[in-house]
């Protein structure tokens, strides 16, 4: 089986580069554009099931694309809950007293869901659902940390390696799970 798992478009501005979590955002008119482009450039793809987060950023991304098959929308393949740090830059989580000593220090240290029980969910949905599939070819449209918290998983890397990952906006991987 081949995914192909898809970041988001560009959200607007005023929530670019923050810890958005489960925050309802529309994109950009910039992310409207990436949006197209990329349903442009996967449009040869032959997707026989398709699964994409509930929330709008993400939502708003698949509506470019223009396939026949009805999409899967849920709530399992949301970005992780940062909590009352939502929305915020880490600029401005440093100002409300938080201070950054490591990377797991401070993905601890942010309220929401915790790191371990965010890496529980995903592989359980992944593993249970995605993967039991008998479809040969899936679109996932998610989030970055979902992605990342995927690659922990399959790849068996740190949480702080993977989360170093460039992952622009619109940006897809392609996962074959006879690699996994």
């Amino acid at each position: 089986m081949k995914i192909t798992l898809v970041r988001h478009a560009q959200v607007i501005e005023e929530f670019q580069g923050k810890y958005n979590g489960h925050i309802d955002i529309p994109l950009s008119l910039e992310g409207k554009k990436q949006a197209k482009e990329l349903a442009k450039k996967l449009q040869n793809e032959k997707f026989d099931k398709i699964y994409c987060s509930d929330l709008l950023r993400a939502r708003e991304t698949l509506d470019a694309f223009d396939y026949k098959i009805k999409p899967i929308y849920t709530d399992k393949l949301r970005e992780k809950s940062w909590g009352r740090h939502e929305g915020k830059s880490f600029e401005e989580i440093q100002a409300d007293g938080i201070r950054y000593e490591n990377f797991e220090q401070w993905i601890d240290a942010l309220d929401g869901e915790d790191i371990l029980s965010y890496k529980t969910k995903i592989e359980k949905y992944f593993y249970d659902t995605i993967f039991q599939q008998k479809y040969q070819n899936i679109l996932i449209i998610t989030h970055a940390g979902v992605i990342r918290t995927l690659l922990i998983i399959v790849k068996k890397c740190s949480l702080e390696k993977t989360f170093t990952l460039k992952l622009p906006y619109s940006s897809y991987i392609t996962l074959n799970t006879k690699e996994i």
